[in-house]
């Protein structure tokens, strides 16, 4: 029995990996790898048995820009262990190998726990910690000018990483460097969530329910400005969620981020900036 990493190209080890990451969560990796998108960014850390994956926990380096400087956060995920080997002490020892592997290389390292596991995380230095959630009125006026765009194809893939590596528009905490999240997301569970507006060279991914929007992110080589963002919707959208953290709050309603089944724990000083800024973690960072 060993701790295994930087194994994504050791085919029998990804499909142990993919299975029981099948069987805990109803997640597969597999496609996300033959499109190109699983990179050094992503490594999982897994306890093999019989050339089997029986424990894991994934190291997602997730660099954000804050204020125009970049800030080296981790974030654990995929944690998962098979049933029958459960209460063995497998996610702890991966856990110190990990801390052991990134002491003093990071700013911060985050989690988010579904309710089950909330007793367990702070036995690893991890503390609960609060995220923000920013919620904007809109007066919009004609019809939508963004375009839904069909994400189902390797060149529609690329139009859209052309233009999150173009972008100039930036929220005040930005993932930067991590392509394999944002493509996890508009591969998969979000392939009818962008949309662009041509003549402003400007992406977003949205969830649209009634006249309701949850905004993840915007990726524009024109706009700098939220504002000019939100006016190419229109009259049809009458209020926006962020899934990011705006570079400027008038006229927000701000709260705190209730998620149901979900906990966000931090390890690290550097972390203190989500709750004493009023950030939050950008929607498609959490992996």
């Amino acid at each position: 029995m060993e701790i295994i990493k930087n194994y994504r190209d050791n085919a029998d080890l990804r499909r142990s990996f993919n299975e029981l990451a099948g069987r805990t969560f109803g997640l597969n990796f597999e496609d996300w790898f033959q499109n190109g998108f699983w990179e050094d960014a992503y490594n999982p850390y897994s306890l093999v048995e019989n050339r089997q994956v029986v424990a894991n926990v994934s190291v997602n380096i997730t660099d954000m820009l804050f204020d125009g400087c970049v800030k080296h956060f981790l974030q654990l995920g995929t944690v998962m262990t098979e049933e029958t080997c459960r209460h063995r002490g497998y996610i702890r020892a991966i856990m110190e190998r990990i801390d052991a592997d990134y002491s003093g290389k990071t700013d911060g390292v985050y989690l988010f726990a579904n309710d089950s596991v909330l007793d367990f995380y702070p036995r690893f230095g991890f503390k609960k910690s609060r995220e923000y959630q920013y919620r904007l009125s809109l007066q919009g006026t004609g019809p939508c000018r963004f375009a839904p765009v069909a994400m189902d194809c390797a060149a529609a893939w690329a139009r859209l990483e052309q233009a999150a590596e173009r972008s100039i528009f930036r929220g005040r905490l930005d993932l930067t460097g991590n392509r394999g999240l944002l493509f996890f997301y508009v591969t998969k569970f979000m392939r009818d969530s962008v949309y662009h507006h041509a003549p402003s060279s400007t992406y977003v991914v949205a969830d649209r329910r009634g006249t309701e929007l949850f905004l993840h992110n915007v990726f524009s080589g024109t706009l700098t400005e939220l504002t000019d963002v939100l006016d190419l919707f229109g009259g049809e959208i009458r209020q926006v969620t962020l899934g990011f953290t705006p570079l400027h709050n008038a006229g927000y309603q701000v709260a705190e981020l209730q998620e149901e089944d979900s906990t966000f724990f931090i390890k690290g000083t550097g972390m203190e900036i989500i709750e004493r800024e009023k950030l939050r973690i950008p929607s498609l960072a959490h992996a």
